[in-house]
């Protein structure tokens, strides 16, 4: 069978991270949303989302093909439900489809004509920004039992203080020595060729993905992923860090989101909590205004190749867009458009020849190509974001 994930309704409620990306993408817990359902299904999967992230993310339609949701996380019952589906037949939460088989063109489709099935269990969803870390604990406790089933871990060196040793686990490479690790409220998987430094403390759940480390005497409190060949430092509150991204150095880090290719500088800081304990309000790009989220908890939401200097301060609720360079003394807005370079003092445009640049040099020094369509999809971003600078 051919599976597609699609973005679905919930799509330009994740901006700004979908707009760099495809939502199967989105890492939650250990796995992105399609290592999941890949590993779910044992086949690879491919993409329907915007035209302009298509080249990157192509999509293979074959004669017959089940369509997936990429905003629900794969769980047993529902995959079983998936395999098992008939043409035209389609999977419904409530109102919402979940996945359906069809032989037809995707603009041919009539969910009239389709037979609904309800899937009635339990489902994490991904609808919006702050799902991502509110919904992680979950996220990698699901992950951790799929990875690690009829696995074994590489043994824990002796130097290390440990609580609740049955729920880590080390991928071979793993280094960690002198720290201690507590696994009592949530695993924790050390990913391979992954660091954590002398004198850091953990508290689970944490998912430390490959090559990722944790500086000297990091603190972390879960539930927080660290993604693949990124670093953390100082402390970290329940954070989703996708990958690629550093926050190297002292600092509170809560509640918060991190896209690939972001650095903090070092002492910079995020509020997770208003001063009068209300509600935060993010920004909202379909309504172009500031939306409840129904948190009193919630720090910044930062875009792919996102960064800012030493000692920069974030107010509680921050939305970063993509490839925005913030310096300076004093509280940056709540809202910084892509692409915007400055601080609390203003911003002006920061023009995509030099963000290229930066790009190009950042992506190099990890091996990875900055290729022609990671630059035409910024283009996009670029033109599609310009609406919100004021120069």
């Amino acid at each position: 069978m051919n599976y597609i994930l699609f973005d679905g309704p919930s799509r330009n409620n994740l901006l700004p991270f979908t707009f760099t990306r495809p939502v199967a993408e989105i890492r939650v817990g250990i796995l992105t949303i399609r290592e999941k359902w890949e590993t779910f299904l044992d086949t690879t999967t491919t993409t329907i989302t915007e035209d302009y992230l298509s080249e990157k993310y192509p999509m293979v339609e074959m004669d017959e093909n089940v369509l997936i949701n990429a905003s629900y996380l794969p769980n047993l019952e529902l995959v079983e439900m998936i395999k098992d589906l008939k043409e035209n037949q389609a999977i419904f939460k409530d109102e919402d489809v979940i996945a359906f088989f069809t032989k037809e063109a995707q603009e041919d489709i009539d969910f009239n004509t389709f037979e609904a099935i309800e899937f009635s269990e339990a489902i994490i969803k991904i609808e919006n920004t702050w799902d991502i870390f509110s919904k992680n604990g979950e996220a990698i406790q699901e992950d951790f039992n799929l990875i690690t089933n009829n696995r074994k871990s590489q043994p824990i060196p002796s130097s290390n203080n440990i609580i609740a040793a049955e729920n880590i686990f080390i991928e071979p490479g793993a280094k960690l020595e002198f720290t201690t690790l507590n696994a009592t409220n949530g695993p924790i998987y050390i990913g391979k060729d992954a660091e954590i430094m002398e004198g850091s403390i953990i508290r689970g759940p944490l998912a430390l993905c490959e090559g990722s480390i944790v500086k000297l005497g990091g603190k972390i409190y879960g539930p927080t992923t660290v993604g693949p060949h990124s670093k953390v430092g100082g402390e970290v509150n329940n954070s989703v860090l996708f990958g690629y991204s550093n926050k190297g150095h002292d600092g509170f880090l809560g509640n918060s989101v991190l896209g690939e290719w972001c650095n903090l500088g070092a002492d910079t800081n995020t509020s997770n909590l208003k001063n009068n304990y209300a509600e935060v309000r993010l920004w909202d790009y379909q309504t172009e205004a500031f939306a409840k989220t129904g948190l009193q908890f919630c720090g910044l939401m930062m875009g792919d190749h996102s960064k800012c200097g030493i000692n920069t301060m974030f107010n509680t609720g921050t939305v970063v867009g993509v490839s925005a360079n913030i310096f300076g003394s004093g509280f940056p807005r709540n809202f910084v458009p892509s692409f915007s370079w400055g601080g609390s003092g203003g911003f002006t445009t920061y023009l995509t020849k030099k963000a290229f640049e930066v790009a190009e040099v950042v992506m190099s020094r990890r091996h990875v190509e900055f290729s022609e369509q990671d630059k035409a999809i910024l283009e996009h971003v670029f033109e599609e974001t310009k609406k919100y600078r004021r120069n």
